[in-house]
């Protein structure tokens, strides 16, 4: 088997896979895992496997141009247009909750930037070899997708390395600046996403780095909250809000998709889908798309399905519930883990989770819930394994609670 189709084989899996854990159903992934065996077996091109990736609806219908933004975002969209319409652009933060269309907002504007040559992507596994010290090499591998305007990365994938990624991607850029078709040096654009993940050193050499290249790179960062990125970065970018979309606003795309792909609709499941996705129009779409994959012709009273990771917490809060103990303690571990190494993102179990216990508890208990679930998630923040402190709240929890239970049948 060839060494490419093995690299874009599990960069296929890691990508569907992301979207289906995270937002569609868990027995969709018998598809996935069909594919990735055609790919390995059959020697299938990366255009197919580009063109496979492209039938998932979020990506489908992903907006290309400015001028696409009709139902969501619209305002915004015509702000970029106006900054951006002499050629010039200066760094940017986008930010918002996950699922506001953030990314979306950025490849319309680098398309209305420079022209269809920004869908021009190509992926790949880079590696950089970054002189640590005067004495010590590192070589760090990250994920980059990237045109001949633009380069995206996710630096927070490299660890503590981060700091040394952010500054050699740009120095790497200006000293590859394109020259346009009057023979002036242009700029390219560094797309920086989770960007409030990213350490305080890497931050600190990102304001560094920023000002001296300035003229020939170009930042956008992206965030799902402004708060974790430092003033000082901050302050070197245009901010960009982007608010979660309202439920009428995801119906009207819903129904806009559905039209295009000539399905009928039903006023009422689109309700039901838009309400459960909670103002997140990336799982509002997968989810309409789970729908249709497992019922057509579409019904009023069809129930939207609930993420199997949503039931598996669900059962996580039940077993807490029902006993406390260092037995079961070290069994939701378990549960817990297994939830880490299928990219569930800590967060969001802490966010779930306090969600489901929150529900049997009386509104005393429900404030000392949530806020030890702030401190132990501030305390995520600063250290490196979500485990020991999603553990040390659950712990927290069940000390609590069964102190409680005793009182009350004392």
């Amino acid at each position: 088997m060839h060494g490419g189709n093995i690299f874009v084989c599990v960069f296929l899996f890691f990508r569907l896979f992301r979207l289906f854990a995270l937002r569609a159903n868990f027995s969709s992934l018998s598809l996935l895992l069909l594919l990735c065996f055609s790919i390995i077996t059959k020697n299938t091109s990366q255009n197919l496997i580009s063109s496979y990736i492209m039938s998932l609806w979020v990506d489908k219908y992903r907006p290309i141009e400015l001028n696409q933004c009709e139902h969501v975002n619209a305002s915004v969209a015509n702000h970029l247009k106006e900054l951006v319409k002499d050629g010039d652009c200066p760094h940017l933060l986008f930010y918002g909750p996950s699922g506001s269309g953030k990314k979306s907002l950025v490849l319309a504007l680098l398309s209305t930037i420079f022209g269809p040559g920004a869908h021009k992507t190509k992926v790949e596994q880079k590696t950089w070899k970054i002189d640590a010290t005067s004495t010590r090499k590192i070589e760090v591998d990250l994920m980059t997708q990237s045109s001949n305007y633009h380069i995206e990365i996710n630096p927070s994938d490299a660890g503590y390395k981060d700091r040394y990624v952010v500054q050699e991607v740009i120095k790497e850029m200006a000293r590859s600046r394109p020259i346009d078709a009057q023979g002036n040096a242009g700029y390219k654009i560094l797309v920086l996403t989770e960007c409030d993940k990213l350490s305080k050193e890497a931050q600190h050499g990102l304001r560094r780095t920023m000002e001296k290249y300035s003229s020939a790179c170009r930042l956008i960062l992206i965030a799902d909250s402004v708060n974790r990125v430092l003033e000082a970065v901050r302050s070197r970018c245009l901010p960009v809000r982007v608010a979660a979309p309202r439920a009428e606003d995801i119906e009207k795309v819903l129904y806009d998709i559905a039209a295009k792909e000539k399905l009928t609709l039903p006023p009422q499941l689109c309700s039901k889908v838009a309400v459960f996705a909670k103002r997140d129009l990336r799982r509002a779409i997968l989810a309409l798309e789970a729908c249709r994959v497992a019922n057509y012709p579409f019904k009023e009273t069809q129930s939207v399905q609930t993420t199997d990771w949503e039931l598996y917490i669900a059962q996580i809060a039940a077993e807490i519930l029902a006993e406390q103990s260092p037995k079961r303690l070290l069994q939701v571990r378990g549960r817990i883990y297994e939830l880490l190494v299928n990219c569930i993102p800590p967060t969001l179990i802490f966010q779930t989770l306090c969600f489901y216990l929150s529900k049997r508890l009386d509104d005393e208990m429900k404030h000392e819930v949530i806020r030890w679930a702030a401190q132990f998630e501030h305390k995520l923040q600063l250290g490196s394994k979500a485990i020991i402190h999603i553990e040390a709240f659950i712990a927290q929890f069940m000390a609590t609670y069964k102190r409680k239970l005793i009182s009350a049948f004392a």
